[in-house]
């Protein structure tokens, strides 16, 4: 009767092993060191500057890098960056909800209720902009609304320069003209 019973336990034991499997792939997607961001900063505050001159001041609730094949930094709680002129007045601001930035491509990517104000105080509403930052370029194909001084204007893509002083609206669908006593 021990034999039997003992023969059953290790029955049920091979077969709970045999039974149990991981998939390679699976383990692979959890374990995988691209998932993890290297680092994780809090209350990021960061200047950026050229032959000594301050070019960009950024703030961020949360920085996230990551290594491996694609490497990227993302701000997943928002961004606020000022942009300075060669005489180091702010020339724009950018505010977004999320942003990232791809090394590689020297490309950022901000989504989500995107604001860029230029020094006219003419602002640009988007859901996705994106800048080139070898090129010194800000464009995108998504919605855009423009509010300057005496108009609004709508449109499909933009393409300006990266103090979005000079810009071009693609696929205009309509331009508003402000009275003198509405405001925007």
């Amino acid at each position: 009767m021990r034999s039997i019973v003992s023969y059953s336990i290790a029955l049920l034991f091979i077969a709970f092993t045999a039974a149990c499997e991981n998939d390679p792939a699976e383990v692979n997607s959890i374990t995988q060191k691209d998932t993890l961001p290297l680092l994780t900063t809090q209350n990021v505050d960061m200047m950026y500057s050229d032959s000594g001159r301050l070019k960009i001041h950024m703030t961020a609730p949360i920085e996230e890098e990551f290594g491996g094949m694609e490497q990227k930094t993302i701000l997943p709680q928002g961004v606020f960056v000022e942009f300075y002129d060669d005489s180091g007045s702010v020339n724009s601001t950018m505010r977004s909800q999320y942003a990232e930035r791809h090394p590689k491509e020297h490309l950022t990517i901000a989504k989500q209720k995107v604001v860029v104000v230029n020094i006219k105080g003419e602002k640009l509403e988007t859901e996705r902009l994106n800048w080139n930052d070898q090129t010194n370029r800000i464009y995108t194909d998504a919605f855009v609304k423009i509010t300057t001084a005496d108009q609004v204007i709508w449109g499909d893509g933009l393409e300006a320069d990266a103090s979005f002083t000079e810009y071009e609206i693609k696929n205009i669908e309509g331009t508003l003209m402000l009275n003198d006593n509405e405001t925007p």
